[in-house]
Protein backbone atom coordinates (compact mmCIF):
# COMPACT_ATOMS: atom_id res chain seq x y z
CA UNK A 1 0.00 0.00 0.00
CA UNK A 2 1.05 3.40 -0.81
CA UNK A 3 1.84 5.82 1.86
CA UNK A 4 1.77 9.43 1.90
CA UNK A 5 3.11 12.43 3.52
CA UNK A 6 0.32 12.28 6.18
CA UNK A 7 2.41 8.72 6.79
CA UNK A 8 5.79 10.16 7.75
CA UNK A 9 7.63 11.92 10.39
CA UNK A 10 8.01 15.18 8.31
CA UNK A 11 7.90 18.46 9.78
CA UNK A 12 5.14 19.73 11.51
CA UNK A 13 5.04 23.12 9.86
CA UNK A 14 5.61 21.47 6.41
CA UNK A 15 2.01 19.51 6.37
CA UNK A 16 -0.13 20.82 4.05
CA UNK A 17 2.28 22.43 1.70
CA UNK A 18 2.79 22.04 -1.83
CA UNK A 19 5.91 22.74 -3.52
CA UNK A 20 6.72 25.35 -5.57
CA UNK A 21 5.60 24.88 -9.52
CA UNK A 22 4.71 27.07 -12.27
CA UNK A 23 2.94 24.94 -15.06
CA UNK A 24 5.62 22.81 -17.30
CA UNK A 25 3.50 22.67 -20.63
CA UNK A 26 5.58 22.12 -24.04
CA UNK A 27 3.87 24.89 -26.17
CA UNK A 28 6.08 26.90 -29.00
CA UNK A 29 5.88 30.30 -27.25
CA UNK A 30 6.65 30.08 -23.71
CA UNK A 31 6.15 33.34 -21.31
CA UNK A 32 5.02 31.87 -18.07
CA UNK A 33 8.23 31.89 -16.28
CA UNK A 34 10.40 35.39 -16.99
CA UNK A 35 13.14 33.67 -18.99
CA UNK A 36 15.26 35.08 -21.41
CA UNK A 37 13.99 33.59 -24.73
CA UNK A 38 16.60 34.77 -26.48
CA UNK A 39 19.24 32.05 -27.16
CA UNK A 40 22.98 31.85 -25.78
CA UNK A 41 24.44 33.47 -29.03
CA UNK A 42 26.65 31.10 -31.36
CA UNK A 43 29.84 32.56 -30.42
CA UNK A 44 29.64 32.44 -26.84
CA UNK A 45 28.06 29.17 -26.80
CA UNK A 46 31.79 27.83 -28.72
CA UNK A 47 33.74 29.91 -25.66
CA UNK A 48 31.19 28.47 -22.55
CA UNK A 49 31.77 24.66 -24.29
CA UNK A 50 35.75 25.25 -24.21
CA UNK A 51 35.67 26.39 -21.10
CA UNK A 52 33.51 23.30 -19.79
CA UNK A 53 35.58 20.93 -22.06
CA UNK A 54 38.68 22.31 -20.46
CA UNK A 55 37.15 22.13 -16.57
CA UNK A 56 36.35 18.14 -17.87
CA UNK A 57 40.23 17.65 -17.87
CA UNK A 58 40.35 17.91 -13.73
CA UNK A 59 36.66 17.00 -12.78
CA UNK A 60 38.26 14.51 -10.69
CA UNK A 61 39.27 17.03 -8.47
CA UNK A 62 37.26 18.71 -5.92
CA UNK A 63 36.36 22.71 -7.53
CA UNK A 64 37.83 25.40 -5.90
CA UNK A 65 35.72 25.85 -3.14
CA UNK A 66 35.80 29.55 -2.91
CA UNK A 67 34.92 29.66 -6.62
CA UNK A 68 37.69 32.82 -6.94
CA UNK A 69 37.43 33.29 -10.57
CA UNK A 70 33.77 33.37 -10.63
CA UNK A 71 33.89 35.92 -7.78
CA UNK A 72 36.67 38.05 -9.23
CA UNK A 73 34.89 38.11 -12.54
CA UNK A 74 31.36 38.96 -10.99
CA UNK A 75 33.05 41.46 -9.04
CA UNK A 76 34.23 43.27 -12.23
CA UNK A 77 30.82 42.83 -13.97
CA UNK A 78 28.89 44.82 -10.79
CA UNK A 79 31.63 47.50 -10.43
CA UNK A 80 30.67 49.42 -7.85
CA UNK A 81 34.05 49.61 -5.94
CA UNK A 82 33.27 45.97 -5.33
CA UNK A 83 36.05 43.50 -4.59
CA UNK A 84 35.94 39.60 -5.03
CA UNK A 85 35.70 39.61 -1.17
CA UNK A 86 32.55 40.95 -1.31
CA UNK A 87 30.93 38.50 -3.52
CA UNK A 88 29.16 35.24 -2.95
CA UNK A 89 27.50 32.81 -5.66
CA UNK A 90 25.55 29.65 -5.61
CA UNK A 91 23.33 27.01 -7.78
CA UNK A 92 20.66 30.15 -8.55
CA UNK A 93 19.78 32.53 -6.74
CA UNK A 94 16.95 30.62 -4.76
CA UNK A 95 20.23 28.52 -3.31
CA UNK A 96 21.68 32.38 -2.16
CA UNK A 97 18.38 33.02 -0.55
CA UNK A 98 18.55 29.89 1.33
CA UNK A 99 22.17 30.25 2.43
CA UNK A 100 21.38 33.68 3.61
CA UNK A 101 17.99 32.63 5.77
CA UNK A 102 19.69 29.43 7.14
CA UNK A 103 23.11 32.41 8.81
CA UNK A 104 20.67 34.77 9.73
CA UNK A 105 16.54 33.15 9.99
CA UNK A 106 15.47 30.08 11.30
CA UNK A 107 13.64 28.97 14.07
CA UNK A 108 12.30 31.46 16.04
CA UNK A 109 13.34 34.40 13.44
CA UNK A 110 11.63 36.26 10.83
CA UNK A 111 11.62 37.65 7.94
CA UNK A 112 9.17 40.13 6.67
CA UNK A 113 8.06 40.68 3.07
CA UNK A 114 5.88 42.59 1.05
CA UNK A 115 3.01 40.29 -1.46
CA UNK A 116 2.59 39.92 -3.93
CA UNK A 117 6.47 39.70 -4.21
CA UNK A 118 8.76 36.40 -5.23
CA UNK A 119 7.13 33.52 -4.31
CA UNK A 120 9.49 31.41 -3.19
CA UNK A 121 11.04 34.42 -0.63
CA UNK A 122 8.52 32.86 1.98
CA UNK A 123 8.73 29.28 0.54
CA UNK A 124 12.53 29.80 1.32
CA UNK A 125 11.74 30.83 4.59
CA UNK A 126 9.16 27.49 5.45
CA UNK A 127 12.09 25.63 4.17
CA UNK A 128 14.68 27.34 6.24
CA UNK A 129 11.90 27.48 9.57
CA UNK A 130 11.89 30.95 9.65
CA UNK A 131 8.51 32.83 10.14
CA UNK A 132 7.33 34.44 7.30
CA UNK A 133 5.37 37.98 7.83
CA UNK A 134 3.69 40.00 5.10
CA UNK A 135 3.31 43.43 4.86
CA UNK A 136 0.47 45.37 3.05
CA UNK A 137 2.19 47.36 -0.49
CA UNK A 138 0.77 50.54 -1.16
CA UNK A 139 -1.68 51.21 -4.40
CA UNK A 140 -0.33 50.16 -7.91
CA UNK A 141 2.13 47.26 -6.03
CA UNK A 142 4.56 50.10 -4.76
CA UNK A 143 6.06 50.52 -1.18
CA UNK A 144 6.54 54.18 -0.09
CA UNK A 145 9.38 54.58 2.58
CA UNK A 146 6.68 55.31 5.21
CA UNK A 147 5.09 52.19 4.41
CA UNK A 148 8.06 49.88 4.69
CA UNK A 149 9.25 51.60 7.91
CA UNK A 150 5.72 51.10 9.54
CA UNK A 151 5.95 47.30 8.76
CA UNK A 152 9.33 47.42 10.38
CA UNK A 153 8.43 48.40 13.35
CA UNK A 154 5.62 46.80 13.52
CA UNK A 155 7.09 43.36 12.87
CA UNK A 156 10.50 43.76 14.09
CA UNK A 157 11.99 41.10 12.04
CA UNK A 158 15.25 39.46 11.68
CA UNK A 159 15.42 40.18 8.21
CA UNK A 160 13.14 42.12 5.29
CA UNK A 161 13.51 41.36 1.96
CA UNK A 162 12.83 43.20 -0.93
CA UNK A 163 11.88 42.62 -4.67
CA UNK A 164 13.06 45.26 -7.04
CA UNK A 165 11.98 45.30 -9.77
CA UNK A 166 9.25 43.15 -8.07
CA UNK A 167 8.03 40.15 -9.43
CA UNK A 168 5.40 39.34 -10.17
CA UNK A 169 4.30 42.98 -10.62
CA UNK A 170 7.19 44.28 -12.27
CA UNK A 171 6.89 48.01 -10.38
CA UNK A 172 10.23 50.09 -9.21
CA UNK A 173 11.67 50.01 -5.74
CA UNK A 174 12.28 53.05 -4.61
CA UNK A 175 16.36 53.09 -2.74
CA UNK A 176 15.07 55.64 -0.43
CA UNK A 177 12.63 52.74 0.65
CA UNK A 178 15.34 50.25 1.33
CA UNK A 179 17.49 52.99 2.86
CA UNK A 180 14.77 53.61 5.09
CA UNK A 181 14.03 50.57 6.00
CA UNK A 182 17.79 49.64 6.55
CA UNK A 183 17.73 52.98 9.28
CA UNK A 184 14.91 51.29 11.17
CA UNK A 185 16.24 47.51 11.31
CA UNK A 186 18.91 45.88 13.73
CA UNK A 187 18.17 43.12 10.97
CA UNK A 188 19.51 41.82 7.56
CA UNK A 189 17.87 44.00 4.65
CA UNK A 190 17.86 42.17 1.13
CA UNK A 191 17.17 43.58 -2.52
CA UNK A 192 16.44 40.88 -4.59
CA UNK A 193 17.66 42.50 -7.88
CA UNK A 194 17.21 39.47 -10.54
CA UNK A 195 15.50 41.98 -13.08
CA UNK A 196 17.99 44.65 -12.39
CA UNK A 197 19.19 44.63 -16.53
CA UNK A 198 15.91 45.47 -17.55
CA UNK A 199 15.58 48.67 -15.43
CA UNK A 200 16.16 51.96 -17.12
CA UNK A 201 19.68 52.44 -17.97
CA UNK A 202 19.95 55.91 -15.94
CA UNK A 203 18.08 54.20 -12.55
CA UNK A 204 20.76 53.18 -9.83
CA UNK A 205 20.95 49.96 -8.51
CA UNK A 206 20.95 49.39 -4.99
CA UNK A 207 24.63 48.42 -5.21
CA UNK A 208 24.96 52.05 -4.55
CA UNK A 209 23.83 51.61 -1.26
CA UNK A 210 26.24 49.09 -0.03
CA UNK A 211 28.94 51.27 1.66
CA UNK A 212 28.21 51.80 5.06
CA UNK A 213 25.57 49.77 5.24
CA UNK A 214 27.30 46.01 6.51
CA UNK A 215 23.73 44.47 7.09
CA UNK A 216 22.46 44.97 2.77
CA UNK A 217 22.68 42.68 0.61
CA UNK A 218 21.54 42.72 -3.24
CA UNK A 219 21.14 39.27 -4.55
CA UNK A 220 21.40 38.75 -8.41
CA UNK A 221 21.23 36.31 -11.20
CA UNK A 222 22.40 34.99 -14.36
CA UNK A 223 19.10 33.38 -15.35
CA UNK A 224 17.39 36.20 -16.82
CA UNK A 225 19.34 38.73 -18.60
CA UNK A 226 22.70 36.06 -19.42
CA UNK A 227 19.81 33.85 -20.39
CA UNK A 228 21.30 30.73 -17.97
CA UNK A 229 18.61 30.06 -16.17
CA UNK A 230 19.28 26.44 -17.10
CA UNK A 231 22.79 26.94 -15.46
CA UNK A 232 21.88 27.93 -11.80
CA UNK A 233 23.95 30.45 -11.27
CA UNK A 234 23.03 33.14 -8.60
CA UNK A 235 25.05 35.81 -6.89
CA UNK A 236 24.79 38.48 -4.14
CA UNK A 237 27.18 41.59 -3.14
CA UNK A 238 27.71 42.47 0.52
CA UNK A 239 30.02 43.60 3.45
CA UNK A 240 32.55 40.73 3.56
CA UNK A 241 30.93 39.60 6.86
CA UNK A 242 28.08 38.14 5.52
CA UNK A 243 29.92 36.37 3.11
CA UNK A 244 31.92 34.52 6.00
CA UNK A 245 28.10 34.14 7.82
CA UNK A 246 27.51 32.14 4.52
CA UNK A 247 30.69 30.24 4.59
CA UNK A 248 29.13 28.81 7.90
CA UNK A 249 26.29 27.46 6.10
CA UNK A 250 27.10 26.37 2.14
CA UNK A 251 28.21 22.99 1.58
CA UNK A 252 31.41 22.49 0.69
CA UNK A 253 31.91 22.22 -3.00
CA UNK A 254 28.58 23.90 -3.73
CA UNK A 255 29.40 25.53 -7.11
CA UNK A 256 30.84 22.34 -9.99
CA UNK A 257 34.00 23.04 -11.46
CA UNK A 258 31.32 22.78 -15.12
CA UNK A 259 29.00 25.90 -13.96
CA UNK A 260 32.11 27.70 -12.67
CA UNK A 261 33.61 27.64 -15.81
CA UNK A 262 30.36 27.87 -17.83
CA UNK A 263 29.54 31.41 -15.66
CA UNK A 264 32.97 33.10 -16.08
CA UNK A 265 33.03 32.66 -20.03
CA UNK A 266 29.22 33.90 -20.19
CA UNK A 267 30.96 36.81 -18.23
CA UNK A 268 33.40 37.83 -20.65
CA UNK A 269 30.95 38.26 -23.10
CA UNK A 270 28.92 40.55 -20.81
CA UNK A 271 28.45 42.88 -23.50
CA UNK A 272 27.11 40.36 -25.95
CA UNK A 273 24.76 38.85 -23.76
CA UNK A 274 22.63 42.38 -22.39
CA UNK A 275 22.43 43.14 -26.25
CA UNK A 276 19.60 40.56 -25.71
CA UNK A 277 18.19 42.75 -22.81
CA UNK A 278 18.32 45.56 -25.21
CA UNK A 279 16.01 43.06 -27.84
CA UNK A 280 13.55 42.02 -24.84
CA UNK A 281 13.15 45.54 -23.77
CA UNK A 282 11.78 46.43 -26.74
CA UNK A 283 9.67 43.70 -26.95
CA UNK A 284 8.30 44.46 -23.39
CA UNK A 285 7.83 48.42 -23.88
CA UNK A 286 5.27 46.81 -26.68
CA UNK A 287 3.62 44.89 -24.95
CA UNK A 288 2.76 47.39 -22.44
CA UNK A 289 1.77 49.76 -25.72
CA UNK A 290 -0.53 47.43 -27.11
CA UNK A 291 -2.25 45.85 -24.35
CA UNK A 292 -3.08 49.10 -23.32
CA UNK A 293 -4.23 49.69 -27.17
CA UNK A 294 -6.69 46.42 -26.18
CA UNK A 295 -8.43 48.06 -23.15
CA UNK A 296 -5.97 46.20 -20.79
CA UNK A 297 -4.36 47.80 -17.62
CA UNK A 298 -0.81 47.43 -18.10
CA UNK A 299 1.39 48.19 -14.66
CA UNK A 300 4.95 50.36 -14.73
CA UNK A 301 7.51 47.41 -15.21
CA UNK A 302 11.33 47.28 -15.63
CA UNK A 303 11.46 44.01 -15.63
CA UNK A 304 11.49 41.28 -18.48
CA UNK A 305 7.47 40.81 -18.18
CA UNK A 306 4.31 42.71 -18.04
CA UNK A 307 1.67 42.37 -15.53
CA UNK A 308 -1.75 43.19 -16.58
CA UNK A 309 -5.04 44.03 -15.46
CA UNK A 310 -8.81 44.53 -16.31
CA UNK A 311 -9.21 40.49 -17.22
CA UNK A 312 -12.28 39.56 -16.64
CA UNK A 313 -12.03 35.73 -16.52
CA UNK A 314 -8.34 35.03 -15.96
CA UNK A 315 -8.42 31.22 -15.81
CA UNK A 316 -10.59 31.63 -19.01
CA UNK A 317 -7.72 33.58 -21.29
CA UNK A 318 -5.03 30.98 -20.19
CA UNK A 319 -6.73 27.89 -21.36
CA UNK A 320 -8.03 29.97 -24.22
CA UNK A 321 -4.16 31.16 -24.71
CA UNK A 322 -3.22 27.20 -24.19
CA UNK A 323 -4.86 26.37 -26.58
CA UNK A 324 -3.20 28.62 -29.47
CA UNK A 325 -0.13 27.00 -28.23
CA UNK A 326 0.53 30.23 -26.01
CA UNK A 327 1.34 29.58 -22.12
CA UNK A 328 1.31 32.87 -19.87
CA UNK A 329 0.92 33.08 -15.79
CA UNK A 330 -2.20 32.83 -13.95
CA UNK A 331 -0.86 34.23 -10.75
CA UNK A 332 -4.35 33.91 -9.07
CA UNK A 333 -4.39 38.05 -8.76
CA UNK A 334 -8.38 38.24 -9.60
CA UNK A 335 -8.44 39.66 -13.24
CA UNK A 336 -4.98 40.26 -13.95
CA UNK A 337 -2.37 37.70 -15.91
CA UNK A 338 1.27 38.20 -16.25
CA UNK A 339 3.38 37.73 -19.39
CA UNK A 340 7.14 37.24 -20.19
CA UNK A 341 8.65 39.15 -22.98
CA UNK A 342 9.76 37.20 -25.89
CA UNK A 343 11.19 37.07 -29.43
CA UNK A 344 9.15 39.52 -31.42
CA UNK A 345 7.81 36.47 -33.03
CA UNK A 346 6.91 35.34 -29.25
CA UNK A 347 5.37 38.82 -29.10
CA UNK A 348 3.71 38.69 -31.98
CA UNK A 349 1.71 35.83 -31.45
CA UNK A 350 1.03 36.12 -27.83
CA UNK A 351 -0.83 39.36 -28.99
CA UNK A 352 -2.03 38.20 -31.85
CA UNK A 353 -3.87 35.43 -29.75
CA UNK A 354 -5.01 38.50 -27.42
CA UNK A 355 -6.76 39.94 -30.13
CA UNK A 356 -8.61 36.49 -30.97
CA UNK A 357 -9.93 36.04 -27.10
CA UNK A 358 -13.30 37.94 -27.18
CA UNK A 359 -14.70 39.38 -24.47
CA UNK A 360 -12.17 39.41 -21.97
CA UNK A 361 -11.80 42.54 -20.33
CA UNK A 362 -13.01 43.59 -17.12
CA UNK A 363 -16.91 45.17 -17.87
CA UNK A 364 -16.85 43.86 -21.54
Amino acid sequence: MAITLDDLPIRDDLRGQTPYGAPQKHVRVQLNVNENTHPVPPEVAEDILASIGAALATVNRYPDREFTALRSSLASYLGHGLAPEHVWAANGSNEVIQQLLQAFGGPGRSVLGFPPTYSMHSIIASGTGTRWMPAQRDAEFGISPATAVAAVREHRPDLVFFCGPNNPTGTPLSLDTVAEAYDATDGIVMVDEAYAEFMPKDQPSALTLLPGRERLVVSRTMSKAFAFAGARVGYLAADPAVVDALRLVRLPYHLSALTQAAAVAALRHAPEMLRMVDDIVVQRDRMVRELGDMGFRPYETWSNFVLFGGVAEPRRVFEELLERDVIVRDLGIPEHLRVSAGTADETSAFLTAMREIDPVRVGA
